[in-house]
């Protein structure tokens, strides 16, 4: 099933307009609550003002009465483009009623304020009132008295709504110019992305080198991570190539020989000679069959050298050397060949123990397969300072010293004559290399044969 594609662009840009308004709504909400806050002060002062004009025309009658001369100044201070409505009221002592509407709410006093604020509701509107506590002087005595002055609040919400909305148009166009910044940021800061798509894409089947593209940053682990696969994935096909070139090129003699041989089985018209051809095509299958053998394990090989995770297990070198030579008795046996194996104790190493046993399995062989019938083999563990050394010794024809260098290459073998594919002692050299092993070629006992020595790091 396809996975989903989504923009980057797109996605930056959704994240940055919804944590924008969250944060435009927390902003505009305490925009408002602040132009609430200012309408109200900027209309109390002038609400205050009108009262003071008022009270300052407050005066006493001869019969000690109050009385108060209104000044048109007072109210038309309070006069706005809202058209809001103006209400006033004075009352004397306590109980007492002079002017105004006598049914516009009261405010109580304010202990230690000449002047309190309020709202209220006045015939069915919303009103802000502010009441001023003074006092007249008769000269004798003072006479006390208040004066509360009104105004519905038509102008101060246009006002708190005016800031509002011109704070949200200011935030918009913020938002508005944010959101088009990005994608013109995120477009340029794409474009090594589209380059790097574009060079791939160009490149053939068969380029696996290295991505040179410049990309930003955050991107070249993604293009590191790449390029390693690459590698790895260049590596596997140069492994599976080499197979194959080689598997054609050493199988194509074998399987020359079984069809020459079953074409003379067909043209055979003794028994004998059928049963030759027969022999000679056996023969080459098994020969067919032990490079094919080779050419998987040198893969095995190839492929372990790959894994970062190889020789994580520890084994115990002396008793599979042991156990592998023992394996082997019976086949020296039918070659007239002598083979034993010397040591004692455990020593211990960190291999692949199926890779290891190929290792021994391909000296055991070879030294089999040349040191000829009555000779001695001798397999051979023991332990030196910081290593454990592996050896198997002959005391047969050996390899002549200019020819060692040579049999260490993949098919080549120690000499025109010698038979084999060529491929031991190099797929030795290369188990022994994976597991941080040297391996020599030197001569037997006395000068003769050949022994091949491998050092393992102690385990």
């Amino acid at each position: 099933m396809k996975s989903a594609v989504y923009s980057l662009r797109r996605r930056l840009l959704a994240w940055l307009l919804i944590s924008t308004a969250v944060i435009g709504v927390v902003a505009l909400v305490d925009t408002y609550r602040e132009a609430v806050k200012t309408a109200n002060a900027v209309s109390d002062r002038v609400l205050a003002g009108s009262a003071l004009a008022i009270a300052e025309r407050v005066v006493v009658a001869e019969d000690g009465s109050l009385q108060v001369d209104i000044p048109y100044v007072a109210l038309e201070m309070l006069t706005s483009a809202a058209q809001d409505r103006v209400f006033y009221r004075v009352d004397g002592p306590p109980g007492e009623f002079i002017t105004g509407y006598q049914t516009l709410p009261s405010l109580p006093e304010s202990s230690g304020q000449p002047t309190s604020f309020a709202d209220a509701v006045f015939r069915g509107e919303p009103i802000r009132v502010a009441a001023l506590r003074r006092s007249a002087s008769t000269g004798v005595n003072s006479v006390p008295f208040v004066v509360t002055v009104a105004e519905t609040t038509i102008a101060r919400r246009q006002l708190a709504e005016t800031i509002l909305l011109r704070s949200a148009l200011r935030l918009g166009m913020m938002i508005a110019g944010a959101a088009m910044i990005v994608w013109v940021a995120v477009t340029f800061s794409l474009r090594p992305l589209y380059r790097l798509g574009d060079a791939i894409a160009e490149r053939s089947p068969d380029d696996l080198h290295p991505i040179r593209e410049r990309v930003p940053n955050e991107v070249q682990g993604l293009v590191d991570t790449v390029n390693s696969f690459m590698v790895r994935l260049q590596s596997a096909l140069d492994a599976l190539r080499h197979f194959t070139g080689n598997a054609s090129h050493q199988l194509r003699t074998p399987l020359a020989i079984i069809r020459t041989q079953l074409a003379l089985a067909q043209r055979a018209t003794t028994i004998e000679e059928t049963r030759a051809a027969a022999a000679k095509a056996d023969e080459a299958v098994s020969n067919a069959e032990r490079i094919l053998a080779q050419l998987l394990l040198m893969a095995k090989i190839d492929a372990a050298g790959r894994d970062e995770a190889r020789g994580s297990e520890r084994i115990e070198l002396a008793g599979l050397a042991r156990a592998i030579t023992a394996d082997h008795v019976p086949a020296a046996g039918d070659a007239g060949i002598d083979l034993g194996f010397a040591g004692e104790g455990e020593h211990w190493v960190r291999a692949e123990p199926l890779l290891v046993g190929e290792l021994l399995k391909n000296l055991i062989g070879n030294a089999l397969l040349y040191a000829g019938r009555g000779a001695e083999v001798t397999v051979r563990v023991e332990g030196r300072e910081e290593t454990v050394v592996l050896e198997v010794e002959d005391n047969g024809p050996g390899i002549r010293p200019e020819l060692r260098e040579a049999a260490l290459q993949r098919f080549r073998r120690g000499g025109d004559e010698a038979p084999g594919t060529g491929l031991g002692l190099p797929i030795v050299e290369e188990i022994a290399t994976l597991y941080g092993g040297t391996m020599r070629l030197e001569e037997g006992e006395g000068g003769r044969g050949l022994r091949v020595a491998i050092a393992f790091p102690a385990g």
